[in-house]
């Protein structure tokens, strides 16, 4: 069974950072595309980023100057590197795992963390 769990969210005083990250457990032969996304209280879920398997990122335009998104395919592992962070930054955030394809499997799956909460101060 695969599992996403986040970790690194908190409490952080505006223009502090953050670095989350999305660990998939599991047995697990290639994931696609990893990713945030985000909601804000009372708000849609949002894309915050994604990042393919060869590395190509996208981002929500509004963030792609504060927000870093990385990743480590050799531990099934995405990062969110977030700087110079914004009262409208508090969300949970959580990760996603698109594209996985398990050992001796010809579907593909999708699979979501908890989510983490991030939230800052002004």
């Amino acid at each position: 069974q695969v599992q996403l769990v986040e970790s690194g969210g908190g409490l952080v005083q505006a223009g502090g950072s953050l670095r989350l990250s999305c660990a998939a457990s599991g047995d697990i032969f290639w994931i696609r595309t990893m990713g945030w996304y985000r909601r804000a209280p009372g708000k849609q879920r949002d894309l915050v980023a994604t990042i393919a398997s060869d590395g190509s990122t996208n981002y929500v335009d509004s963030r792609k100057d504060r927000f870093t998104i990385s990743r480590d395919n050799s531990k099934n592992t995405v990062y969110l590197e977030m700087k110079s962070l914004e009262p409208e930054d508090t969300a949970v955030y959580s990760c996603y795992a698109d594209g996985v394809v398990l050992p001796g499997s010809d579907a593909v799956y999708t699979y979501w963390g908890q989510g983490t909460q991030v939230t800052v101060s002004s």
